[in-house]
């Protein structure tokens, strides 16, 4: 009698509880960028941040979106993409801003001169847009052609969160080639870790498909990764190696 005097109160509760997490799903994976995109503005320099980070992200999100439908999962993981290519999008155009403001005389590139030693490496946000909108319709296309095909969509699903596994890739090298973390926001990399652990807890509690938990799992030792990388630079600083000052530098995530 009790148990049943009680469910009007844990029914509830389990659905705020739910609609709590859901919510942290969708808009957590945002938390990260808000103090690098806050350092950003107020240095107004972009050096820190690789915007490879943006380019990983926005890759991985359009192939979940499109494994969505091939085989439908939980809605709060799809309007995170939605949210977080958005975001990424965001960070590109002041990345792209203040680089190009502090570029002096730096001959203009853009996506139309499909030069690939300059990749990701354009003068202007609407290249990237361009290039994000040509890699959407190829992706969509193929796609829209093999969705009836039950290896095509496991294997998308696998290369989209495969890709989102290597997000913080970018940064660990960057890291590595400069002997340095300088420039990188050590809380973003901090909320990286607790929102992929979050995440990964979240795919095994809801039993998300096996692709998205096994690497949640990775994209959390690379997250650990990093972390190492911030504390033996900031205890035993070395000498960073010769390396030719190049205006490509970015900022990763």
């Amino acid at each position: 009698m009790e148990a049943e005097g009680l469910g009007w109160l844990l029914v509830p509760l389990h659905q705020l509880v739910s609609w709590v997490a859901a919510g942290a799903m969708v808009f957590g994976g945002v938390v990260p960028y808000i103090p690098q995109y806050r350092d950003i503005r107020r240095t107004q320099n972009a050096d820190g941040f690789s915007t490879h980070v943006c380019l990983v992200l926005l890759v991985a999100n359009i192939l979940r979106i499109l494994f969505w439908f091939g085989r439908h999962f939980e809605s709060p993981l799809l309007w995170q993409s939605i949210v977080m290519i958005l975001t990424m999008l965001l960070m590109l155009k002041l990345c792209t801003e203040v680089r190009v403001a502090n570029e002096l005389n730096i001959k203009r590139r853009s996506f139309a001169d499909f030069d690939p030693h300059h990749f990701w490496h354009w003068s202007s946000f609407a290249d990237y847009v361009q290039c994000v909108l040509t890699f959407t319709g190829v992706a969509g296309y193929i796609t829209y052609l093999s969705i009836d095909s039950a290896l095509f969509v496991e294997t998308l699903g696998f290369l989209a969160v495969l890709t989102e596994a290597m997000l913080g890739v970018p940064q660990l090298y960057r890291n590595y080639c400069h002997r340095s973390t300088e420039g990188m926001s050590l809380k973003m990399v901090l909320m990286w870790t607790s929102g992929d652990t979050f995440k990964t807890a979240y795919f095994l509690l809801n039993g998300a498909p096996l692709q998205f938990s096994v690497c949640g799992l990775l994209q959390v030792m690379v997250d650990l990764v990093i972390l190492g990388q911030a504390y033996a630079f900031a205890h035993h600083p070395q000498k960073p190696a010769a390396h030719a000052v190049h205006p490509a530098s970015t900022k990763a995530l």
